[in-house]
């Protein structure tokens, strides 16, 4: 069984390390854990891994997040992946730092890259996996804080977060989407 795991971010070094990059930051996680290397290939980086008999296809998209629909659907339709086999991580201030939200579908909840990929794969009914990234900015703050750096005790928390977000996407190929959401969403 076959399954398209897709981290969000930017590709330019300016958002390395930054919030908005997290997906990337658990898909990397999970490359290095499955010993994989990611290859520049169209639209985007892909490693492949292997889970109890699982594989799973990771994908960073090289469209830049708000039109990350496009990688996710040119691959998708290469490897032959259904929706109910795509798992999207995402950034998410609406959720607390370091808490993971698991949903089967759902709205983009204002975030653009979900947004596209909603419009490019004319459907909502994917999973994705939101990794709180917080809310500790003042008004008018939102794209600065989203697209700014980890400070020095989130930074210290990080791997910790990355690695929770990483065995929930394993255990969502595995044990599938019910079992994960009841483990996780806490």
């Amino acid at each position: 069984m076959k399954y398209l795991i897709v981290g969000l971010g930017n590709m330019h070094p300016d958002y390395d390390d930054t919030r908005h990059n997290v997906g990337f930051d658990v898909v990397d996680h999970l490359a290095a854990w499955g010993k994989a290397t990611f290859k520049n290939d169209t639209l985007g980086d892909i490693a492949e891994i292997k889970h109890k008999g699982r594989t799973l296809i990771l994908l960073k998209p090289s469209t830049y997040m708000n039109k990350s629909g496009k990688s996710v659907r040119y691959w998708g339709t290469k490897k032959k992946i259904q929706p109910k086999n795509l798992l999207v991580i995402v950034d998410d201030l609406h959720i607390p730092f370091g808490q993971l939200r698991l949903k089967g579908k759902g709205s983009d909840g204002g975030h653009n890259g979900l947004k596209d990929i909603n419009l490019m794969l004319n459907t909502s009914a994917y999973a994705r996996l939101r990794v709180g990234i917080g809310s500790e900015f003042g008004k008018g703050q939102q794209v600065d804080y989203v697209l700014g750096k980890w400070n020095a005790k989130e930074r210290e928390t990080l791997p910790t977060i990355v690695k929770r977000a990483g065995e929930a996407v394993k255990s969502f190929c595995t044990i599938g989407l019910g079992h994960t959401m009841t483990a996780y969403n806490k």
